[in-house]
């Protein structure tokens, strides 16, 4: 006790309970910051998933009921851009004062990059649509899930991705899961050269995901300002854009605006949900670029290759239940793998970020 008045005395011990007080409110800073990181990287893994499944689901309804037009079916992957200027907006009314405006737009680098890498997803988006027009779903989403792989490759050469045991594993699972699902397909195999055309399309369509994922990443990381996620949705707004005007430019030499009112007409379902169609691909697709590039953000170009590679299954299964696709042995199978590859690279993730909190906690005290 009377050690305790002399150091009240001289101040020590005010300062060490200031210093206690200092490192609790880092602690708890640090702490919250983590869970916001993870708060947005699930919500974004939301919006992946609702693009991943509807959007080929709702794609596939265009073609079987009278859609046959492959450049409307990639404009509407993109066309819904817009819709990012209502959070953009939002954001712009509460951040413009307390960050300033010059802050708050993105560089014209980033924008730049945002249109080269439109332009790709535009060519990218057709040969998806033209691959599917010609194949089942469970199908193209197996081919699509190749992805993975690309994305791997283009990752460790472009922005040197480490591998862990955990991630090398979650890659081999999922790459052995679309293989079984390769072995037994000639029960939905469409006739002569549609499947080979199909086929084709598809995997050129996985390789340049694989390699815009990455691009996006580089993007971010030489970005002259501090990437923040108002950003990603400017990026978003960009490269879509460039996208869709991409898609708008083979769309108007192929004549498609003009065939819309007459492919409309003669849709099976009728004209009122022809539109419908058209309009809810737009929105359910872009609020899959939403949570893919949030992804990106939030953690890596691999983690999202390896959540759109978990998703697919899931879109077969979906695919099974609305159009009444095969459901085979192998595709439940390919399932658990996805499942069990996503859980691996999930459980190391979480034990680098909580390994990499506690260095930065050890360094500060």
């Amino acid at each position: 006790m009377a050690m305790n008045i002399e150091r009240i005395e001289e101040g020590d011990l005010d300062n060490n309970q200031d210093n206690n007080h200092a490192k609790s409110r880092e602690e708890n800073s640090d702490f919250k910051s983590v869970m916001a990181k993870w708060g947005l990287l699930l919500l974004n893994c939301m919006f992946s998933a609702v693009g991943t499944i509807g959007g080929p689901i709702l794609l596939r309804l265009y073609f079987l009921h009278g859609g046959g037009r492959k450049w409307i079916s990639s404009a509407l992957q993109t066309a819904g851009f817009p819709i990012i200027l209502i959070p953009l907006a939002f954001l712009y009314s509460r951040d413009r004062k307390t960050i300033g405006v010059s802050k708050f737009f993105a560089s014209p680098k980033l924008l730049l990059s945002a249109a080269v890498i439109g332009v790709l997803l535009g060519l990218e988006t057709f040969m998806y649509s033209y691959g599917l027009s010609f194949l089942p779903v469970s199908t193209s989403s197996l081919l699509i899930s190749t992805q993975l792989v690309f994305t791997a490759c283009f990752a460790f050469v472009m922005v040197r991705q480490k591998f862990t045991p955990y991630s090398i594993n979650a890659v081999v699972l999922m790459t052995l899961g679309s293989i079984l699902l390769a072995i037994r397909k000639n029960g939905d195999r469409p006739p002569g050269a549609q499947y080979l055309l199909g086929f084709i399309f598809s995997i050129v369509a996985a390789g340049l995901a694989g390699f815009i994922l990455p691009c996006t990443e580089v993007a971010y990381a030489k970005s002259s300002k501090p990437m923040t996620y108002c950003l990603v949705l400017q990026f978003q707004f960009c490269m879509t854009f460039f996208a869709t005007v991409f898609c708008a430019v083979g769309m108007f030499v192929n004549n498609d605006f003009s065939a819309m009112l007459r492919e409309a007409s003669e849709y099976e379902l009728g004209a009122t949900k022809y539109y419908m169609v058209l309009v809810s691909s737009e929105i359910v697709w872009q609020l899959m670029f939403v949570g893919t590039l949030g992804i990106i953000f939030c953690t890596s170009s691999l983690f999202s290759g390896v959540i759109t590679a978990t998703l697919l299954p899931l879109t077969e299964i979906a695919a099974v239940i609305i159009f009444h696709e095969k459901f085979t042995g192998e595709k439940g199978m390919a399932l658990a793998m996805g499942l069990w590859g996503f859980t691996s690279y999930f459980y190391g993730s979480y034990k680098e970020t909580k390994k990499q909190t506690q260095t930065n906690l050890e360094v500060k005290t």
